[in-house]
């Protein structure tokens, strides 16, 4: 059955390996672009059927009038993938403030808006899937990485939510956790803080490293990330949460398991603050 795909930020990376994915499989995929000039080489991917509007998601004037002509010219929206999104790199005293709030502007606004302008006529029509591409970064955390975690770790919890308040309209939500995939996210997507404070250096540094060297080897294929989307959409009852990579697989499971140790290791001191058994609050 062919669909239509709304996907945020298709000029490259995982959006474009969606976008492809979906193309090729013959669905009409509406993508956005944010410079004019991305446009042509877009819908050149299959004419008449790639669609390509320029919106920067932190514009959320611009949000509600992009997707009511999305569904006027295109027709109705039949899956959302919020995609567009980047990280930062610093750590967390020396990242400034405005630096964590363009992060949360694009990374968790930015998605909120775009849901919200499409979610009213998918729940009219009793039918859809949104799909938030968050990060393992979303489920654990890595030193010098506190506005990109943090702006992850609250789009979990949107999407967590929203799937529960939709599920009884027919409505699916799936959040998409990636590991590293070989695309520009630790490249020319990444805005690195400068670091001035030797102190954090023994525990920042290294990953700083291991991120740039490995940009361009990383062992995700973003091809098959697309597959595995389309599989996601397809199925019957989707999962709410879909980690792709062993990568991501391994280090969400170490810490999560490091999470249950601790949780079980205090748990005493977590039950010892409810009232005792049988009394009731004034």
């Amino acid at each position: 059955m062919s669909r239509t795909f709304l996907i945020t930020g298709v000029s490259g990376g995982l959006g474009r390996a969606f976008a492809a994915a979906a193309l090729e499989a013959g669905h009409t995929v509406v993508g956005t672009v944010r410079n004019p000039d991305q446009i042509a080489a877009f819908e050149r991917l299959a004419p008449g059927r790639a669609h390509a509007r320029v919106l920067d998601v932190t514009d959320t004037d611009a949000v509600a009038p992009a997707v009511a002509a999305v569904e006027e010219q295109v027709g109705p929206i039949d899956v959302l993938v919020n995609n567009a999104g980047y990280g930062v790199e610093g750590t967390f005293e020396e990242t400034p403030l405005d630096t964590f709030r363009h992060q949360f502007d694009v990374n968790v606004f930015g998605v909120i808006a775009v849901t919200q302008a499409v979610l009213p006529r998918m729940r009219e029509r009793r039918a859809g899937h949104i799909v938030f591409v968050t990060s393992m970064g979303g489920l654990r955390a890595f030193p010098g990485l506190a506005a990109y975690h943090g702006s992850k770790f609250a789009v979990e919890g949107i999407a967590a939510t929203l799937a529960l308040e939709v599920e009884p309209l027919g409505i699916h939500v799936t959040a998409i956790e990636p590991g590293s995939f070989r695309t520009d996210w630790a490249g020319r997507s990444m805005n690195r803080v400068e670091g001035t404070i030797a102190d954090y250096d023994p525990v920042f540094r290294p990953g700083r490293e291991r991120r740039i060297e490995m940009s361009g080897h990383q062992p995700g294929d973003p091809a098959l990330a697309g597959a595995a989307l389309l599989a996601v959409v397809a199925a019957e009852k989707p999962p709410t949460h879909l980690i792709l990579g062993s990568d991501a697989l391994r280090l969400v499971a170490d810490a999560r398991s490091a999470f249950d140790a601790e949780t079980a290791a205090w748990s005493e001191l977590s039950k010892s603050t409810d009232f005792p058994d049988g009394e009731q609050v004034a």
